[in-house]
């Protein structure tokens, strides 16, 4: 197969129209024009990866490229170019040398320089200390392992797709698993809740490598963008609320408080089971921090990777390509999901979605300065509400 040298080619145009990019951020890696239906052959899929590896050295390489190479390795997404890890201003090394401790050490309630209430969120595993393992957020850790099944086996019974499990969902699981039984074996648990389908995927949602390249170009499936760096100043911008009565300016949210920006989406089905959770961070800390939300490009429209999960829970749309048409998805995804902080929808330019990298969800958090403390791993798997949760409340010690 012949191609260019990554770095010799120009970004391509995505599908929506673009504009000038957010300022103060910097413009996106130059990526290979491809033609998926030539890279149906893994060898040849394989020789792309290895220039594209060649052109980026690993240290310096894109979240972008990783993320194109992962796709023509065959990883699909479960390859560690998709999901990295987040970045933080805030780890254990921080919070000990606030408190005075040594990094071997533990921090107890009675030291912690801040609330009874903060510091059981720091202390993760409940055992009353607070040590490096509580900030541990790696895929092997047993934590986070643990929360991934629960996840998935939340998703699995909340049937309405809403993020918010009811007496009926229990029920209506139980009487699915059951099959006319009075009782549930591990057995019919086992099937009920594990995915049958290729990769792990519920059969219908199994992407190919089409679908990933074509939704990754398209910034559907996660912007080529960077987004901002670490303690950097967080890029300044205006949009429209949902409601279409006022706009809000982010800047102007900067000061008195830290600032939780929520990024996400209708169609991506991982973001809709996680957003009640973050909207309970929202009304735990309403008067300590301000959350706002920013609407971005859809994940999983009918003419793009269709989610057949999507689709039985009544969660079908093309991808907008008006602005209008975006506020009515919006709508959708606010009737069913029901966010209590401000819903702002980004414009069909994508500027602000590109500018943050915040497609398909990524939580940022802001300190007092309007500058990154916080920057979540790419959603769907790098969206750690709790994780995000623990750098919030060191933002607000910070801010004391």
């Amino acid at each position: 197969m012949k191609f260019l040298s990554a770095v010799a080619l120009t970004a391509l145009a995505f599908g929506a129209a673009r504009a000038d990019q957010l300022p103060g951020t910097a413009p996106p890696p130059k990526l290979p024009k491809l033609d998926p239906a030539n890279l149906k052959d893994p060898n040849e899929a394989a020789k792309v990866a290895d220039q594209l590896e060649k052109d980026y050295p690993e240290a310096t390489r894109p979240e972008a490229v990783k993320m194109l190479v992962t796709i023509l390795r065959g990883q699909l997404m479960t390859g560690g170019g998709w999901f990295g890890p987040a970045e933080t201003r805030y780890d254990w090394k921080w919070l000990a040398e606030k408190h005075k401790v040594d990094a071997k050490g533990a921090i107890g309630e009675k030291q912690f320089a801040g609330s009874a209430a903060d510091f059981a969120r720091l202390d993760r595993d409940g055992d009353g200390r607070i040590v490096p393992g509580d900030f541990d957020w790696s895929d092997r850790n047993p934590f986070v392992i643990q929360s991934g099944m629960v996840t998935r086996t939340f998703r699995r019974i909340n049937t309405r797709g809403d993020g918010k499990l009811t007496q009926a969902d229990m029920d209506a699981f139980f009487k699915r698993a059951a099959a006319g039984k009075d009782h549930v074996t591990l057995d019919d648990l086992r099937a009920a809740l594990l995915a049958s389908g290729p990769g792990g995927f519920i059969p219908g949602d199994a992407p190919t490598i089409e679908m990933l390249i074509n939704g990754l170009y398209a910034g559907e499936l996660g912007s080529i963008h960077e987004g901002p760096k670490l303690n950097a100043a967080a890029p300044d911008f205006t949009l429209k609320t949902l409601d279409g009565k006022g706009t809000v300016t982010l800047s102007k949210l900067v000061g008195p408080k830290p600032v939780v920006l929520v990024f996400g989406n209708f169609t991506c089905g991982p973001f809709r089971a996680l957003a009640a959770e973050v909207d309970a961070l929202a009304q735990r800390y309403k008067d300590r921090a301000t959350f706002v939300m920013v609407y971005v490009r859809e994940a999983h429209p009918t003419d793009g990777w269709i989610m057949e999960s999507n689709t039985r829970v009544g969660v079908a749309v093309k991808q907008p390509t008006t602005f209008e048409e975006r506020v009515k998805v919006c709508g959708l995804f606010a009737d069913k999901v029901k966010p209590s902080y401000p819903v702002l929808v980004d414009e069909i330019d994508d500027r602000v979605g590109h500018g943050y990298s915040g497609m398909p969800g990524r939580l940022y958090v802001l300190d007092t300065a309007g500058k990154v403390a916080y920057k979540s791993g790419r959603g769907p798997f790098g969206f750690k509400a709790a994780e995000m949760e623990q750098a919030l409340v060191m933002a607000l010690l910070e801010a004391k």
